[in-house]
């Protein structure tokens, strides 16, 4: 009831496209903004990409113009596009609600060969 579950990384190289895809409860999905994040050193994960449940977005400035996140209502799914992908983008991607924080999945890992 309380999961997400990340999913769609792979291989890519410089330039390509993945899309990952955040699979929810319905609850979950209706009531809370969700974002997705990525590993920083030190540990921490630094926020990428959210959205609110009525579709406001916000954005990393690193891949502001680049990745899409999105919600999928048939699915309760919070979809991130990703293009123009860079090596530095390489990382295990997560989602989250970051106003009420959850235990952290598996996450996906997207690697992206210069």
């Amino acid at each position: 009831q309380g999961q997400l579950v990340e999913s769609g990384g792979g291989l890519v190289q410089a330039g390509g496209s993945l899309r990952l895809a955040c699979a929810t409860s319905r609850l979950i999905f209706n009531f809370n903004t969700v974002a997705w994040y990525r590993q920083a050193p030190g540990n921490q994960r630094d926020m990428v990409a959210s959205i609110t449940p009525d579709g406001r977005t916000t954005y990393a400035d690193t891949v502001e113009g680049r990745f899409t996140i999105s919600r999928d209502k048939a699915r309760n799914t919070v979809l991130l596009q990703m293009n123009n992908l860079r090596p530095e983008d390489t990382n295990v991607y997560y989602c989250n609600t970051p106003t009420v924080p959850r235990a952290w999945g598996q996450g996906t890992q997207v690697t992206v060969a210069s």
